[in-house]
């Protein structure tokens, strides 16, 4: 059973302030890791852009010592994954055996006590520029926090636009 979740709108709030500050897109990424924690929890965050050859890259990470920032993934390891990027449809995961099936490098979530899972598309005019990666307990997200999530991932959009105008990750 999942906990009852806190009220989004002050995290909201102060995610759509972040975009004012300087240092971007570090200062978005974790107002967004942070509004979500708030929001709907997550033991573990990470943020990937994704590029047109079909590889992800990690921009953000709240557990880098696990999920470094540069880490790459063809879309192709993650057969999940290639749907997101292609078609812009999240991904839920439950339960903990579905995980490691799921993720072939589901080793440093799991010892985060990780077993659910939910990635988000970021998407803009019809093409997913990126996603936002929840892990948590098993059990812990549901259909019914899809979406809030989708909506606080979107606030990352003008991040991933400057991401890919610079050419550049965020660090």
């Amino acid at each position: 059973m999942t906990a009852a979740r806190p009220d989004p709108w002050p995290a909201l709030a102060r995610l759509a302030l972040a975009q004012a500050e300087p240092g971007q897109p570090a200062a978005l990424f974790q107002a967004l890791e942070q509004a979500l924690a708030e929001a709907v929890g997550h033991r573990l965050c990470t943020i990937q852009i994704h590029y047109p050859d079909g590889e992800a890259e990690r921009v953000w990470s709240n557990h880098p010592e696990h999920y470094p920032v540069g880490g790459r993934k063809r879309a192709s390891q993650a057969p999940r994954m290639r749907e997101l990027m292609e078609h812009g449809r999240p991904i839920l995961i439950r339960a903990a055996e579905e995980l490691r099936r799921s993720y072939p490098d589901h080793a440093g979530a799991s010892a985060l006590g990780c077993g659910s899972a939910m990635n988000t598309p970021v998407r803009w005019q019809g093409r997913t520029l990126g996603q936002v990666n929840l892990m948590h307990a098993e059990g812990w997200y549901t259909e019914a926090d899809l979406p809030l999530v989708r909506a606080f991932a979107q606030f990352a959009v003008p991040a991933f636009l400057l991401l890919a105008a610079a050419g550049e990750t965020a660090a």
